[in-house]
């Protein structure tokens, strides 16, 4: 299983992006799917998941705010994210877990600037 992210770049405060990442291989619908994020000087941390039975959860951080979505039938998970701040600059993770199995995608930057 691969997982390929794109998306993010660079943004300004307040403004608006959208990440996704679609898998390659077989990802079947039991997998939970998320976005973890790695900020500068920190260790990476959950931004958001999305469980089968569409069990969505999301860090408290970026509730509100950001919205992920999954599509069973195309393999992919996106996270649509607004009202960005300085402090959602990171490098972005997309995430495909199963019992053992965890997979993760190369990562995506996402600068906001002020």
């Amino acid at each position: 299983v691969q997982l390929q992210a794109s998306g993010g770049g660079l943004v300004q405060a307040g403004g608006s992006a959208r990440l996704s990442c679609v898998a390659s291989g077989s990802i079947h619908n039991l997998y939970t799917l998320g976005w973890f994020r790695q900020r500068p000087g920190k260790s990476r941390e959950l931004v958001a998941t999305v469980a089968p039975g569409n069990m969505i959860s999301y860090a408290d951080s970026v509730r509100g705010r950001f919205i992920i979505s999954r599509d069973n039938a195309k393999n992919n998970v996106d996270l649509q994210m607004d009202t960005l701040s300085l402090e959602d600059t990171a490098v972005y993770y997309c995430n495909a877990r199963y019992t053992s199995y965890s997979f993760w995608g190369q990562g995506t930057q996402v600068t906001v600037s002020s």
